[in-house]
């Protein structure tokens, strides 16, 4: 029985002419020796086990105890040790007849074997481990050869190397081989094969040999590169997000820093030593910052989540005072914020204007459950105190991929608003208006907020890299109407005649672009380094330690820088952008971060990603062109 299911297994046909002549059944033959070698030693070694315990079970009676050598050595015993001697003989020259020809060809037939080296190709083994060593090409949502981000080429030393196109601009996404990994290390991942390989390779090949397969993802080889440019010079970060499938068409962090600067150990320690510039750092997902107004989106989803938005508030030149005796909360003039003034607001007027003490006095109105609810909808982590802000996690949900490894190497750090009972109505307010303990917030994170009320459905789509996976979504915060709704309002911060993007949008706007946003700007303590030598600087201070004596400790000297920030939507009639820009020590949001997104606008419109009706006249199909004129017509 064991003989035929043994025979069964064979592909028999390998052992036609083709398959002996074209190097089949060549190829199997270390294989096939193998066992043979195995099932020799397995028969070898139950004869030793029966013997052995034959000695055992075998009875002896007294005459067998004292008999003289020449009689003893004609004993069933002694036949049976001299029968185990000559099979030991045999098990020998066996294994040394094995072992010397694995020896052979694994160590010296390669360097020396001709014809080794002509046909080891079709080694099935060596085709193994050449697949699984040799990642694919990593190209761009184009899908051109010419696109690619991540190839192979010939060195000048004739050998193969992996090469990167945009070593800088993709540093934070492709990752390296230490530290976090990127796509590198989690698109072209190795997997386990449990199954005996000479076994498998003897009887039939059961599965498809592993091949690390080319892959296309969705970032657009030439935003990426503009979006570098944009940050020259600058500390911050870029997202741009499609907020009907979730394709992260872009996202770049600066400073950064190239691919082949950290080869070596020496050298990524020298990266990740740079306290000033923390150029391993992907402020995009991984870095806090305080939101400013462009928070005021999450506090107007609330609203509409809430059925709020029709509620008005008053600002006064004193500010709003949330409770007795409690600080004020006042536009950021310290008065009211024009062109409206000190008036009764809605939400449209509050949002063009942005009114810091509107949306203060709509999130004291909302309560923290209904903000706890926008926020985990979107995200982000509602906790209860202050001191959980610290024990932070990674959102690795908020990917749509095709393996685990690669949700939790691009996974974002978990945005945080408090909302628990310990807090106050002041507190509460200036979270409204993106101050307070909304401070724990990343670029990201903004550009999801934008995506929720870009999605034409009001759906928070997750974000996706691998070009070919079905889109996927994280949540439903808003109805279609609510999100067609709050999308009208984000297009007067571009084109109301109060809005604070109205001007740096009028470029956008003469292409006939129509787009919403919000800017924003805030403030945030960071740490002095020393211009010369990159050190933090430090100042001494004498305080009372636990047992009330005092002590010298060492302390960081801070300042005050203000962030830049600017979130966009576009197209507005059906957006395929969603965009956060954050640049550190920038200034006010429209002065720096709303220019940088209306460029990019420009740049994705150029490029054909904001839809058919905006593609330049050459990448239209044929059928298109002869439209495109009064597409033209009816933009202007």
């Amino acid at each position: 029985m064991f003989i035929l299911l043994f025979v069964l297994q064979f592909d028999w046909k390998n052992f036609t002419p083709e398959g002996i002549f074209g190097g089949q059944i060549l190829e199997r033959t270390p294989a096939g020796l193998t066992i043979v070698y195995l099932i020799g030693i397995a028969v070898l070694t139950g004869f030793l086990v029966l013997s052995f315990i034959d000695n055992f079970r075998r009875p002896k009676f007294n005459f067998e105890t004292n008999l003289p050598k020449e009689i003893s050595n004609r004993t069933t015993q002694a036949r049976t040790n001299r029968s185990l001697r000559i099979w030991q003989f045999i098990f020998t020259g066996l294994a040394l007849t094995v072992f010397g020809f694995q020896v052979y060809w694994t160590y010296y037939a390669d360097e020396s074997n001709e014809q080794f080296q002509a046909l080891s190709y079709k080694d099935l083994r060596n085709r193994r481990t050449s697949a699984a060593s040799l990642r694919g090409w990593m190209l761009d949502r184009t899908g051109n050869l010419g696109s690619a981000l991540a190839f192979y080429k010939v060195n000048p030393n004739k050998n193969i190397e992996r090469s990167f196109a945009l070593e800088k601009e993709m540093a934070h996404l492709l990752g390296t081989e230490r530290g976090t990994p990127g796509l590198e290390r989690t698109l072209y991942r190795q997997q386990a094969d449990p199954m005996p390989e000479a076994w498998e390779v003897l009887t039939r090949v059961k599965r498809p040999e592993t091949e690390q397969r080319d892959v296309r993802i969705t970032i657009d080889r030439d935003l990426q590169v503009f979006l570098a440019k944009q940050l020259e010079g600058k500390k911050g970060a870029i997202v741009v997000l499609n907020p009907q499938n979730g394709d992260l068409l872009g996202m770049y962090s600066n400073p950064s820093f190239s691919l082949s600067e950290a080869q070596t150990l020496e050298d990524w320690l020298k990266l990740e030593g740079d306290k000033r510039n923390n150029p391993l750092l992907n402020r995009a997902t991984r870095e806090f910052y305080v939101p400013g107004s462009t928070f005021k989106l999450f506090t107007m989803i609330s609203a509409f989540r809430a059925g709020k938005q029709n509620q008005t508030f008053t600002s006064s030149p004193g500010g709003f005072v949330p409770y007795r005796n409690s600080r004020s909360i006042t536009d950021a003039n310290g008065g009211c914020e024009p062109p409206y003034g000190c008036a009764s607001l809605n939400i449209s007027q509050a949002f063009e204007a942005s009114s810091n003490q509107y949306f203060a006095q709509m999130a004291v109105d909302l309560g923290r459950e209904r903000l706890s609810e926008t926020a985990n909808l979107l995200g982000i982590a509602a906790v209860e105190t202050p001191e959980e802000t610290f024990n932070t996690k990674f959102l690795a949900e908020i990917w749509n991929t095709s393996n685990p490894l690669m949700k939790n190497a691009l996974a974002p750090e978990q945005s945080v608003l408090v909302t628990g009972k310990g807090i106050t109505a002041y507190d509460i307010g200036l979270e409204g208006m993106g101050q307070g303990y909304a401070g724990q917030t990343t670029p990201f994170q903004m550009a999801l907020i934008a995506a929720a009320a870009g999605n034409m459905e009001g759906k928070l789509m997750k974000a996706k890299i691998e070009y070919d996976r079905q889109p996927e979504m994280f949540s439903q915060p808003l109805s279609a109407q609510q999100a067609a709704n709050i999308r009208q309002i984000m297009a007067l911060v571009t084109e109301g005649s109060g809005g604070t993007a109205t001007r740096v949008f009028g470029e956008v706007r003469g292409a006939g672009i129509r787009t919403g946003g919000k800017t924003g700007t805030a403030e945030k303590l960071a740490p002095v380094y020393d211009e010369k030598t990159g050190k933090l600087k430090t100042y001494k201070r004498k305080v009372k330690d636990e047992d009330g004596n005092t002590v010298e400790r060492e302390y960081p000297e801070m300042y005050e820088r203000t962030d830049s920030w600017y979130i966009s939507i576009a197209p507005l009639e059906r957006p395929t952008l969603a965009i956060a820009v954050v640049v550190e020590g920038g200034g006010y949001g429209a002065t720096i971060s709303a220019p940088i997104a209306a460029r990019v606008v420009l740049k994705a419109s150029e490029l054909g990603l904001l839809g058919e009706q905006y593609k330049p006249k050459d990448q239209m199909p044929k059928s298109a062109q002869t439209a495109a004129p009064k597409l033209q017509r009816r933009r202007r």
